[in-house]
């Protein structure tokens, strides 16, 4: 019995693995990862250049820090990762570094956007009902739905860890109605990526 069950796992994954690598799963990954790695050199390449021969930057996000309350930096981050993530998470990464409790603070900008995250999943679905939004939508986001629809639950893992806006792979999945329980359970990986994203960032900033 546990015999047969392992063979029906092994069988599982193969044809899982013929599937994703037929309808180009892996290429979209990779393709996907060398734009994450480049992005992720040129920030820290540039927070490194601008803030030893341009402007401190230490000062500026002290600056930052002196003139917005944390309240009103959330804030604007939490909408932000709502609306189609708009505002490149790394700022705010980097002004976690300058606040008073840093790694509360950075668990708190993660927990926003995988709650960003989870309320775009709810818009996805509500537009739904909204015939001229629906419609526009889909033709702007017609190779997203479309990827959606294939990949799924592994798409939404991609778009967790890559700087890839996880706020639009959720308004998808909403569209699609793919189960808000996969949703829920990907996206935690969220907090995967602010931690890996931090780890580089705090490096330039002191």
């Amino acid at each position: 019995m546990k015999e047969t069950t392992k063979t029906q796992k092994k069988s599982r994954i193969k044809l899982l693995h013929q599937y994703y690598s037929y309808t180009g799963f892996y290429a979209f990954v990779g393709k996907s990862l060398k734009k994450a790695i480049w992005p992720i050199i040129a920030i820290i390449a540039i927070l490194f250049l601008f803030n030893n021969y341009i402007y401190n930057v230490n000062e500026g996000l002290k600056h930052f820090t002196d003139t917005f309350s944390n309240v009103q930096v959330f804030v604007v981050f939490f909408l932000s990762e709502i609306f189609l993530g708009l505002l490149p998470p790394e700022i705010f990464i980097a002004w976690t570094k300058k606040t008073s409790e840093p790694i509360f603070n950075l668990t708190l900008l993660a927990l926003f956007s995988y709650t960003g995250g989870i309320i775009s999943y709810f818009l996805g679905k509500a537009i739904l009902k909204i015939e001229r939004v629906k419609n526009y939508l889909e033709t702007k986001m017609t190779k997203h739905l479309k990827n959606t629809k294939k990949w799924g639950g592994f798409l939404i893992v991609v778009g967790a860890l890559l700087p890839i806006p996880f706020s639009i792979t959720c308004l998808a999945a909403g569209m699609i109605k793919y189960p808000l329980k996969g949703v829920v359970l990907f996206g935690l990986l969220r907090f995967v990526r602010f931690a890996i994203y931090a780890v580089a960032i705090f490096q330039v900033v002191s």
